[in-house]
């Protein structure tokens, strides 16, 4: 079974940054998409943004979000620029061993635990 864990989650100002991480198990994390899914009080999980043969963000974050993974430490992260309230959520990671980013999170079967990221006006 694919184990994954997050961490970087926090409280930050309106405009600030921060980094989220997921460390994955198993040997065929290379071949894995890796996505970050966000999930808000009372809200449905949405897609954020996807790693694969291609890379795909949601047009709420693009610009603001890069999502970036080192295969050789089993980790994709999540560099979350210019942070704004509306992006306050519990952030998921979450692996498919397909080789396109899908944006779907119910095609998603393995999830990380999810880290907590607020962001104050």
């Amino acid at each position: 079974q694919v184990q994954l864990v997050e961490s970087g989650g926090g409280l930050v100002q309106a405009g600030g940054s921060l980094r989220l991480s997921c460390a994955a198990s198993g040997r065929t994390f290379s071949s894995y998409t890796m996505g970050w899914f966000r999930q808000a009080p009372g809200k449905e999980r949405e897609f954020v943004a996807g790693s694969g043969r291609n890379t795909y963000y949601t047009d709420s974050v693009k610009g603001r979000f890069t999502i970036s993974r080192d295969n050789a430490k089993n980790t994709v992260y999540l560099q979350m620029n210019s942070l704004k309230p509306e992006d306050t959520a519990v952030y998921y990671c979450a692996a498919d061993p397909g080789a396109l980013v899908i944006t779907t999170p119910q095609r998603y079967k393995y999830w990380g635990q999810g880290t907590q990221v607020t962001v104050s006006s």
